[in-house]
């Protein structure tokens, strides 16, 4: 994978923290990583966004940010609200290429779910992600109701004929309620997608230092990491 889009069930599910630790392990394997964000949303100018946190927790990545918008908004209601342009599909899309040409893993880390429209013309992450050829990986929260939104997710790509190659669990809680332990197994089968990692709660809090060195067992193989669901279920 030379580009990978990442996208959620929802916000506040950990989507940053996700997409810094898969760009950690890659940048544990020797690969260089760039990372894009399309629109960031509820910052002004000069305050650190979802970018800055990837770096700031991975390490050197190269950062892009296409827009921001200062309202915690869906980008398309951001954008209108602050009379600035909105971000066109395409040009995530050119952006995440040029950035390929000299990387070898992008990784576009969308706002909110991926349906969340970009534009007036209801224009989302899964266009931009078409428009590259990229395959979506899903994050989505460990507990009660993840198995319905994880599903439409992944129901929602493969009708646009998108790839998903698993799902992340953004924040796997230290002390595991039943549903979430159960959500282990289950979400495989309701996702039809495999269950590629599992960031701990508190991950974000860790020295930069020690983030980087646990990342990689965060995450599956196909992520360029080492860990294995079942130790998880156990």
């Amino acid at each position: 994978m030379s580009v990978l889009v990442v996208t959620g069930t929802g916000t506040e599910i950990g989507k940053t923290v996700s997409t810094a630790a898969v760009a950690a392990a890659a940048l544990a394997r020797g690969r260089s990583v760039a990372v894009l964000k399309p629109a960031q949303t509820g910052l002004t100018e000069g305050e650190p966004g979802d970018a800055a946190e990837v770096a700031r927790l991975a390490g050197a990545v190269t950062l892009l940010e296409l827009a921001r918008y200062p309202e915690p908004l869906a980008p398309a209601t951001a954008a209108r609200r602050a009379g600035r342009p909105p971000v066109r599909p395409h040009e995530v899309a050119e952006a995440a290429e040029k950035l390929a040409a000299e990387h070898d893993l992008v990784l576009v880390e969308g706002a909110g779910g991926l349906l969340v429209r970009f534009d007036e013309t209801g224009a989302t992450l899964a266009d931009a992600a078409r428009l590259l050829g990229a395959p979506v990986l899903v994050v989505a929260h460990a507990g009660l109701g993840t198995l319905n939104a994880t599903t439409l997710t992944t129901e929602a790509l493969r009708a646009r004929g998108l790839e998903c190659p698993g799902v992340v669990i953004g924040s796997w809680p230290a002390a595991a309620d039943l549903a979430s332990r159960c959500n282990v197994a289950d979400l495989p089968d309701s996702s039809g997608v495999p269950l590629l990692g599992a960031i701990p709660q508190g991950a974000p809090a860790l020295p930069p230092a020690d983030f980087r060195a646990q990342a990689p067992g965060w995450l599956a193989p196909r992520l360029d990491g080492s860990w294995d669901a079942t130790r998880l279920a156990a």
